[in-house]
């Protein structure tokens, strides 16, 4: 049975209060509606939701629907700028040249734990430029070929710096298994990044096992990711 929500269009959706709070401007009203993660959650689990026409889609109410089972059938090209997320055993793993031994440990571990790892490089320790290896992880998690991201560098702030810039990519450098439960928790991070001069292989298989198995909290904290989003989409050309 295809379910119907009410859409709301983007002037109308709590992220424009976010927008003019930031700058004191309101921007400008498209008439095309905005599907966010709440209207999704409203709706049966394993159902089929029809888009309107146009639909803006956020990333976050596409994770919503891949949790909830709920197909989202678009009656036209949808204008998000990312694609369904179809599985979620598929890892995109990278690393520059301070990473690269500490990331074909985890590939192991990885493919040892049943998911498929798409290995974007560092394929050497010979030395390399950290945000183009960032970039790539980053990517193929936007555009929903990966479920998750992980990025490896000597301190795992430049990767974060890098792969946040990509539009739909919420990434964290996390140091511990605390961090890496906020990351997921609290703020839905899909990318990780790590610091291969910081941590050991030990404490790096810890966090990355916590943070793949750690769901994401929702409620209050899914109002404010979306805002983060929101954030992002404001700088799209």
């Amino acid at each position: 049975m295809v379910r119907q929500v009410v859409a709301r269009t983007v002037g109308q959706s709590p992220l424009t209060s976010a927008s003019e709070r930031i700058d004191g401007r309101t921007p400008p009203t498209p008439s095309r509606p905005i599907i966010d993660a709440d209207a999704i959650r409203q709706l049966p689990a394993h159902s089929t939701y029809a888009a309107p026409p146009g639909s803006l889609i956020t990333p976050l109410a596409r994770e919503a629907a891949l949790e909830r089972g709920i197909q989202i059938e678009a009656r036209s090209p949808i204008t998000d700028y990312r694609s369904p997320i179809t599985d979620k055993h598929t890892i995109a793993l990278g690393a520059d040249h301070g990473g690269y031994q500490l990331k074909e440990q985890l590939k192991g571990m990885l493919e040892k734990a049943g998911y498929q790892v798409i290995d974007c490089g560092a394929h050497s320790s010979d030395a390399v430029d950290y945000p183009d290896y960032a970039y790539a992880v980053a990517q193929l998690v936007a555009n929903g070929r990966a479920w998750r991201g992980i990025m490896i560098d000597g301190a795992g702030i430049g990767s974060c710096m890098a792969a946040n810039k990509v539009p739909g990519v919420r990434a964290a450098m996390c140091y511990d298994q605390a961090t890496a439960v906020n990351s997921r928790e609290h703020n839905n991070a899909n990318v990780l990044t790590l610091g291969a001069g910081l941590i050991g292989p030990a404490l790096a298989n810890q966090i990355v096992t916590t943070w793949l198995n750690t769901e994401f909290g929702g409620g209050r904290h899914a109002r404010r990711v979306d805002k983060i989003d929101a954030i992002g989409k404001r700088f799209m050309k």
